[in-house]
């Protein structure tokens, strides 16, 4: 009988490398979402190890004299051959990552440093549960890719509306369903959803509140074990460059 591998997340740390790279491809997803391929010779040894691995991308200033705004990505896509890496980019209101990827064309300068380190979770579950709204989209897309025919998914993805959905991974064992705020919230979607059965990971990322009561609802009122849950805050309403994880 073949012993089953063990189900324990992996943490590992990488070499933290700053990096100069050049738009290669622009293209746009979704009304809101734009996809840009950086290429160069600088990804020669890129490492990402994790779906929701993030790499700390410098956009660059307005003026000489002022530092480059600094925000969190997920490598949706790296390719070592290629020397390329793909940022998926929400389009949301107004600042420095928005404005950039708006404008963003084939030539144009972007550094990024890290991933910093990953947060490794192993495929073998009998089932994984993924959680998140649009600034999560990158990340889920890039795990079903990786589960696809190994393993059971449902992805929850909560969005304004139809215009937001752009394409991700089907195959058997993946359901995702789509969540119109005008309809409900994901949290309402995660408390309507029956708890798989077999060993199942909870991933959940988006709006800071969101996740937390997310991951405050699995916890305490469904009785999932703190260990199978990874919850992150992507952002956060009314402030910026908000990136952090619930452990309790």
């Amino acid at each position: 009988m073949t012993e089953r591998p063990t189900l324990e997340v992996q943490r590992v740390r990488h070499e933290v490398k700053r990096r100069s790279l050049q738009v290669r491809k622009v293209t746009r997803l979704a009304p809101r979402m734009v996809r840009v391929t950086l290429g160069g010779d600088d990804m020669e040894d890129f490492v990402s190890a994790s779906f929701d691995d993030h790499v700390k991308v410098f956009f660059p200033a307005s003026t000489p004299d002022a530092e480059p705004a600094k925000r969190d990505f997920t490598p949706r896509r790296y390719d070592n051959a290629r020397r390329e890496l793909e940022i998926e980019f929400v389009l949301h209101g107004e600042g420095p990552a928005t404005e950039w990827a708006a404008a963003a064309q084939v030539g144009d300068a972007l550094e990024i440093g890290g991933p910093r380190g990953s947060f490794v979770i192993p495929v073998e579950f009998d089932h994984h549960v993924l959680l998140g709204d649009e600034s999560a989209l990158p990340a889920i897309a890039r795990r079903l890719e990786e589960l696809a025919g190994r393993a059971r998914v449902t992805a929850l993805v909560e969005v304004d509306g139809d215009a937001d959905r752009v394409a991700l991974p089907q195959g058997e064992g993946l359901a995702v369903h789509w969540i119109s705020r005008q309809q409900g919230s994901l949290l309402d979607a995660v408390r309507a959803l029956p708890l798989p059965a077999g060993e199942t990971y909870y991933w959940a990322a988006g709006e800071s509140a969101a996740v937390r009561a997310i991951h405050q609802h699995l916890v305490h009122e469904r009785g999932v074990d703190k260990k199978r849950i990874r919850a992150s805050s992507y952002w956060r309403r009314g402030a910026v460059a908000v990136h952090e994880t619930f452990e309790e």
